[in-house]
């Protein structure tokens, strides 16, 4: 064990540890050596006596000592003797000691220091031997032992237990401990020794009573003296810790509980004493026990303990636990349920309303919550509530009823603006809360909201509001993104004028919540303003992946998608992409947030590079994998291709366009540009064949009827009267030739005109007139002379001209004129079939023109 020896209060503790060491060892083995010479040279007594006033002394006391040489003693045969004194490894100088003779010195320390240390008297010389010496131990008195408590062990075997706590201050000096008891009333008293460092003791069932008092105390004793502590007086059954007690059965009553409790099997003998008794109470779907605890002096087991004064229709939970007097409590019993008996429910629900209009249907979508208030009180267990448009609780104007604590309706715009909310059990209803229906506001009054974690469960919301003079409260919304119902949404009221929230409620970490807070007028609410947060964050669970897109001969642009909300575990604060090729250094540049893109400039041309996304919250960041692109020198410009193919695509269609308009359309103008136009003689007429007309190669956009293509001729000849011979001759000559009459002799302008080189035409009919053109309109009918050709104007000379032709002119209304059909005036012979001369039908002799 090691001492510090201190000679001067300014001596350091530590200074010349190793050479006290060996100069202890050093005066031990001289003064062995001196003691065994001594011996072998048959001296009949020591040589030397050193005596000190006390070999244990108190530290900081002085000490004297005294070194005397016999007469006798061989070992020191010279008359001049002189005795020097060494304490430690420290020589004390000589006007310390007080020598009377050569063979007798004395020496006083007036303030001895050292806990332990040798004191060595030594005869001087060269060198100088030792006399004698003897070690000094120093040291305090004990301290009485502290707080001595005992407890009473009932399990067997019946201890009681006594422990104490040693002195605070150091001794130097072994200190030994022992237990005293005396028993009074039976004159009973016991000591117990205890080794060293122990600082309790069992006492045996034999030497206590149970219900009898004794005294205990503790005595510390050492070399320097003894100290008592003070007495402790119990009984012993006082100190005894009993067994955790148990709840037998709970009685319920109106707003009371009733608690049958009795002791553990093994201490039942105490049924017959009185004992201190604490019950707590708790609601069932309450997390803690209340500090107030319920409180009974001297109760028997066995016995009911009622407590009342609680809400009805209310299930608690309930403990029990026992001491004797002033003894240690024991633990709690096992927890056991009971109800009070159910009564109507008492107060009001805080309400909140989200009010949407539906102009197309002409009706209000309304989303109502609520939650207690701190003075409602459900008073039954099985809580429901009821939504109605009465005052009353009737069925009649009932819009909701659920166990749920929202509820989601639609009213008429007619409707009235307001709805009762009441809460109902078995035993009745609550009176109800008028909530009025109002349509939001757009009036702002809140902003600078912010969310951030208060601790491991709590999020504290911040705000600053403008003062409004009917600004009723302020709603705090919240509900977490990655869930959907109206069940996850919860909300809290507070005063106008208040600017912050704690909100105590069950959040998961690494999970989104959208936090809104909204001002709530007179007339209804108002702009919120919201902000998203989370109570834990961390890196995210993933990165997304790079997508490259080349824009430029230098540049690339890098994009990436948006990294899902139940991935994200926190609030991306940034993006960054790092990247590098072989020979330069690694370059980073931070993408917006909101754009998820970024551009590299200026790469090399003909170089690899590597880069990879960073994605970082508050919590932490996670890199995503490397992904390596070529910058290439020839690279088309991606917008340049963009344009190419557009270009092409834009071109390609409008060439299918344009063809399909050409194929499919119904415009006779357009068709006119790409396929030649026929004419149908069964719609045509000689007004129509005009020389300006045929001379077009396009149709005239005024006329319907395309424009005529010759494949055959008609022959006009003007004969003058002469007799009936005559007629038949010139009959009979004229049809043997009459493909070179193409002109008119009148000249109509209807007749187009016709050259005998048009020999590419089929002559159809010669018409001879009997008098001349511009004679008045003879009363006799035309002379009609078909060709012989025998070529069809047709396919088929089918009969399929129709009778009678309707005039097509836009100035002349429309009527139907038979020219060659049978009239009244002129009957034409009978072998004249005028179905067989569709062309002749054509030619329209107008008498009001003169033709």
């Amino acid at each position: 064990m090691r001492y510090c020896v201190v000679v001067s209060k300014h001596q350091n503790c530590d200074e010349g540890f190793i050479t006290m060491i060996s100069m202890r060892l050093t005066v031990i083995i001289m003064l062995v050596a001196f003691a065994s010479r001594a011996r072998s040279e048959g001296a009949a007594g020591p040589c030397a006596w050193v005596r000190a006033s006390s070999s244990v002394v108190p530290l900081g006391s002085p000490v004297t000592v005294t070194c005397e040489v016999s007469e006798g003693c061989h070992l020191f045969s010279q008359r001049d003797l002189h005795l020097d004194w060494r304490l430690e490894n420290r020589l004390i100088p000589d006007g310390v000691v007080a020598t009377e003779s050569g063979r007798l010195s004395r020496i006083v320390i007036p303030n001895f220091n050292y806990t332990r240390a040798f004191l060595v008297c030594l005869a001087r010389g060269s060198p100088s031997q030792v006399v004698g010496g003897l070690q000094i131990r120093a040291g305090y008195p004990p301290t009485a032992a502290q707080n001595i408590s005992c407890q009473t062990n009932l399990s067997f075997p019946n201890t009681l237990v006594c422990r104490w706590d040693p002195s605070l201050q150091e001794t130097y000096l072994a200190t030994r401990y022992s237990l005293h008891t005396e028993i009074g009333d039976l004159d009973q008293n016991h000591s117990y020794e205890l080794p060293p460092g122990v600082h309790r003791y069992n006492i045996p069932r034999s030497d206590f009573v149970f219900f009898s008092e004794m005294k205990i105390y503790v005595k510390a004793a050492n070399e320097l003296g003894e100290a008592i502590s003070e007495p402790v007086v119990l009984e012993p059954i006082s100190a005894a810790k009993f067994d955790p007690p148990s709840i037998v059965k709970i009685l319920a009553g109106s707003g009371c509980l009733k608690v049958n409790w009795s002791m553990s099997q093994q201490q039942t003998w105490m049924k017959n004493y009185k004992l201190n008794l604490e019950v707590r109470l708790r609601a069932a779907d309450s997390g803690q026990w209340p500090e107030q605890l319920i409180f009974r002096r001297l109760v028997r087991p066995a016995k009911f303990v009622s407590q009342c004064s609680l809400p009805s229709g209310t299930e608690y939970q309930a403990q029990v636990r026992v001491r004797y007097k002033q003894g240690p409590w024991s633990e709690w019993s096992r927890s056991q349920s009971g109800v009070t008996l159910e009564s109507a429910p008492t107060g009001r629900l805080d309400w909140w309303m989200k009010v949407s209009g539906d102009p197309v249907n002409k009706q209000l979508n309304v989303n109502l919550f609520w939650k207690w208030s701190k003075q409602f009180r459900a008073n039954g267990r099985n809580v429901s509530y009821v939504v109605s448009m009465q005052k009353a609780a009737s069925a009649k104007g009932r819009v909701c009823s659920t166990a749920e604590s929202y509820c989601t309706f639609q009213l008429p715009w007619t409707a009235k603006k307001k709805v009762y909310l009441s809460a109902v059990n078995a035993a009745g209803r609550s009176n109800p809360t008028e909530a009025q229906i109002y349509l939001p506001k757009d009036r702002r009054a809140i902003m600078d909201v912010s969310a951030q974690a208060q601790n491991d469960e709590h999020l504290l919301v911040q705000w600053r509001s403008l003062p409004y003079p009917d600004l009723k409260d302020i709603v705090v919304e919240w509900r977490p993104l990655l869930k959907t119902g109206l069940s996850f949404t919860h909300f809290e009221i507070t005063e106008p004028n208040q600017t912050s929230l704690i909100i105590k409620d069950h959040f998961d970490a690494y999970k989104p919540y959208r936090i809104s807070v909204y001002p709530r007028f007179k007339n209804g609410p108002g702009v919120p303003q919201s902000d998203t947060t989370f109570l834990k964050e961390k890196a995210p669970s993933m990165v997304p992946k790079i997508q490259i897109k080349k824009t430029q001969k230098s540049n690339i642009d890098l994009m990436w998608k948006e990294i899902p909300l139940e991935q994200r575990n926190g609030i991306i604060e940034s993006y960054k992409i790092f990247y590098w090729h072989k020979e330069g250094p690694v370059k980073v540049v931070n993408a917006d947030l909101s754009e998820r893109r970024v551009v590299l400039k200026e790469l090399g041309a003909q170089r690899q590079y590597e880069a990879f996304l960073s994605v970082s919250t508050r919590g932490g960041s996670l890199n995503g994998t490397t992904i390596q692109f070529n910058v290439d020198a020839n690279t088309i410009d991606a917008v340049t291709i963009v344009m190419i193919v557009t270009a092409s695509g834009v071109s390609l269609s409008l060439l299918i366009i344009t063809m399909v308009m050409i194929c499919f359309s119904k415009e006779k103008w357009l068709k006119g540009h790409f396929w030649p136009t026929v004419p149908d003689p069964a719609n045509s007429s000689m007004k129509r064949w005009t020389s300006e007309s045929t001379q077009a190669t396009h149709l005239d956009l005024e006329w319907e009827e395309p424009n005529p293509v010759y494949l055959s001729h008609l022959s006009l000849l003007d004969v003058p009267v002469k007799s009936t011979k005559l007629e038949e001759d010139l009959w009979l000559s004229s049809a043997e030739d009459t493909s070179n009459h193409g002109e008119s002799p009148c000249g109509s302008p209807f007749i187009p005109a016709y050259s005998g080189s048009n020999s590419g035409s089929v002559p159809y009919a010669t018409v001879v007139f009997s008098s001349p053109c511009n004679s008045p309109i003879a009363k006799m009918p035309n002379v009609y002379l078909r060709s012989e050709s025998t070529q069809p104007l047709l396919e088929a000379e089918e009969s399929f001209t129709p009778k009678c032709y309707q005039s097509m002119e836009k100035d002349v209304a429309p009527c139907e004129q038979c020219f060659f059909g049978p009239s009244v005036e002129h009957i034409p012979r009978d072998d004249i079939v005028w179905d067989n001369f569709p062309f002749l039908q054509a030619l329209s002799i107008n008498e009001e023109q003169g033709y």
